[in-house]
């Protein structure tokens, strides 16, 4: 389904994005940046928190991180309180995600993982390669309505396509 090549050049355009829209909602003031604007999250502040949040919770299901201190997706929204806090870990654990990227290789593509999903309330198995495939695309989805957010600000966050970006092409 998926390569570690492919996982390499996600990991590689999730580092650019994050980097184009924390940029973007840096020009922002912190009450502009918490309020709430209808998103599925409300705010761009708690949006990036869940994003930050959930790639946290599925590295450490994949064993390749600790287990965030927010256990709940409702826990996650105010994970990093203030914006410098945020960013920081943000930056952080992109590095993180990319060295786990670095290091993959296709057979640890292979096989199933089963965890406990607090959200579905039961134990759920689904192939590693589709659960690293939903990684990359979660972070899509939600960073697209901070998008959406910081156009209705006036601010463009950029160009969002992975082939115009500084990426390494998928083989």
């Amino acid at each position: 389904m998926i390569s570690a090549a492919y996982v390499q050049t996600m990991a590689r355009y999730n580092t650019w994005q994050n980097r184009n829209v924390y940029d973007a909602a840096g020009k922002l003031t912190d009450a502009q940046r918490r309020e709430n604007r209808g998103a599925f999250f409300g705010s761009i502040h708690a949006t990036l928190n869940h994003i930050l949040w959930a790639d946290q919770m599925w590295l450490a299901r994949f064993g390749a991180a600790s287990l965030p201190a927010a256990r709940t997706i409702p826990e996650g929204l105010a994970a990093f309180e203030t914006w410098d806090e945020l960013l920081g870990e943000r930056q952080r654990f992109d590095a993180h995600i990319q060295s786990f990227a670095d290091n993959i290789d296709d057979a640890a593509l292979a096989g199933d993982l089963t965890w406990f999903s607090a959200s579905a309330g039961r134990e759920v198995t689904a192939s590693k390669a589709l659960l690293i495939t939903h990684l990359f695309n979660h972070q899509t989805h939600h960073r697209g309505q901070v998008n959406t957010l910081l156009t209705g600000f006036g601010i463009n966050p950029g160009v969002t396509d992975l082939p115009f970006g500084p990426v390494v092409a998928i083989d």
